[in-house]
């Protein structure tokens, strides 16, 4: 059986910046190895159309330019707000909105996103709202180690919201466990979009 659209696909993966020798980010072992729903927009479409076709067993080798992946960095996803937004039943949360950390946010519209806290100031928080891998090359290697017909209640799962399968690090946090750096810093890895 190949990969294709609706097949449950089990990976494992090395995700390295900037090719085959560059630093080692994330992993994906076969311990907890990525499961997700081929063609439920999950993973990056370019991590996707790479494996159209491969089956269990076969190894692979993706490259995604920065463009493919996450896009190019962007100084308008660097924002100034004012500290009195995080202001909860009249506390400032300096734990939580402390530069380095993560902090869940979301737009007026309802949209969810997470932005890194890079300065603090008594009247401002400077936050970085680029996915943590924005600017990035990307070098997958891997093994496909099972591919399956999904069943109705996954399909139904991923249509309707549901995680990547128990991988890793999926868009808006839904699966971010860990592996490598921690990709939770709610945003995905591991070709998650």
């Amino acid at each position: 059986m190949t990969i294709d659209r609706n097949k449950m696909v089990t990976l494992t993966y090395d995700l390295r910046l900037d090719g085959a020798e560059g630093e080692l980010i994330e992993q994906a072992s076969a311990e907890q190895p990525l499961k997700f729903l081929f063609g439920a927009g999950l993973m990056l479409p370019m991590f996707e159309s790479h494996l159209v076709g491969k089956a269990q067993g076969d190894k692979f080798e993706i490259k995604l330019a920065s463009n493919e992946a996450y896009g190019e960095r962007d100084e308008e996803a660097l924002v100034t707000l004012p500290k009195d937004i995080f202001v909860v039943d009249g506390e400032f949360n300096s734990e939580m909105v402390a530069v380095g950390n993560t902090v869940p946010m979301m737009t007026q519209g309802g949209q969810r996103m997470n932005g890194l806290v890079l300065e603090v100031t008594d009247e401002n928080v400077k936050m970085d709202f680029n996915h943590p891998l924005a600017g990035e090359n990307l070098h997958f290697t891997g093994d496909i180690i099972e591919v399956r017909d999904a069943t109705d209640e996954e399909i139904s799962a991923a249509v309707n919201g549901g995680d990547c399968g128990g991988g890793c690090s999926c868009d808006g946090g839904g699966c971010g466990d860990g592996h490598g750096h921690g990709h939770n810093h709610g945003e995905g890895g591991c070709g998650c979009h």
